[in-house]
């Protein structure tokens, strides 16, 4: 297919695609479209099973992936309205019932320490959907004090011990600070712009994907594409983490661009090629075939890029 061909093939998709084609590679945002969101589609499929106590499967982090923890994130990275209700709701019930002594969000009953992977994430979606900023404060000052001496972070850190940062956990941090600076929030925002630049410098000197000592391919599910992608890493999740941040071209993100260029079908479409194990409310795509959510990342990953170099 052309580009406008999949475009238009874009524009086919679920009112999520369609929104997210127009703003990001069309650049025509659409407010009318965005509230549609909620009205039809994935976006009213996900909000249609939310509980009477006001969570998603049966709390918090249980179970995975249909727990109020990765429905809001799946709501968010749809683009569901920032000002909807219902996502506030249950923000508010989380802070209110799983708040750490640590400072951190925890879902856990017998583990007294936070999951900073969690925490970040939980600031991706929370940030988006205009959680008061008193309440992120204790979870902005734990996670400050979770940044490994090697820039990023290590969801193992505080738990089992870790003497090397992860990059699931690292780009979890860095949507969660992304989030927070893009919606105005400014709490101890230099020191989180700081650990977000150290952050993305950890993730380039392992070239994405690369043993920073042997140069070996760190785990090859990270050259897989999936979506969603929950808490795991992989190359177009990055990718589009750094063009969404506005991040400029480094030639460490060539070996990264050039593997998402090779996984490009002859129809010019992106597949999904793994999918993660676990409970889901509904498959927004099967495994194997064209997929509409990664071929719009791509896209607009290679766009910025383009217009980078």
């Amino acid at each position: 297919m052309e580009t406008q061909q999949i475009i238009h093939w874009l524009l086919e998709g679920d009112v999520a695609i369609q929104y997210q084609t127009r703003r990001d590679l069309l650049e025509t945002d659409s407010p009318a479209l965005q509230k549609r969101i909620a009205e039809e589609g994935w976006g009213l499929a996900f909000l249609r099973e939310r509980q009477p106590n006001g969570h998603w499967g049966q709390g918090f982090y249980q179970t995975k992936w249909i727990s109020s923890h990765y429905t809001l994130l799946d709501l968010k990275n749809l683009a569901l309205p920032p000002r909807h209700p219902i996502p506030g709701q249950t923000i508010g019930l989380i802070l209110q019932e799983n708040v750490s002594a640590d400072g951190g969000v925890n879902p856990a009953v017998t583990i007294g320490q936070s999951d900073v992977c969690v925490n970040g994430m939980f600031l991706n979606y929370a940030c988006y959907f205009g959680v008061a900023e008193a309440a992120l404060h204790s979870i902005v000052d734990f996670v400050i004090s979770q940044q490994m001496a090697d820039g990023g972070f290590n969801c193992r850190l505080n738990r089992s011990g870790a003497v090397h940062s992860s990059l699931h956990t690292t780009l979890s941090m860095l949507e969660g600070i992304r989030e927070y600076a893009r919606n105005g929030y400014t709490y101890r925002l230099a020191e989180l712009e700081a650990i977000a630049a150290a952050c993305r410098e950890f993730i380039l000197v392992h070239q994405l994907f690369r043993s920073d000592h042997t140069g070996e391919v760190i785990d090859r599910r990270f050259l897989m594409l999936s979506y969603p992608g929950r808490w795991r890493y992989d190359i177009l999740r990055c990718l589009d983490y750094f063009q969404s941040a506005g991040i400029a071209y480094d030639p460490r993100m060539q070996p990264a661009l050039d593997h998402l260029l090779g996984k490009r079908r002859k129809d010019g479409t992106w597949p999904v090629q793994a999918r993660h194990a676990g409970q889901v409310h509904f498959e927004m795509e099967k495994t194997g075939g064209p997929s509409r959510w990664n071929t719009l990342r791509a896209l607009r990953v290679l766009r910025h890029f383009a217009e980078e170099s």
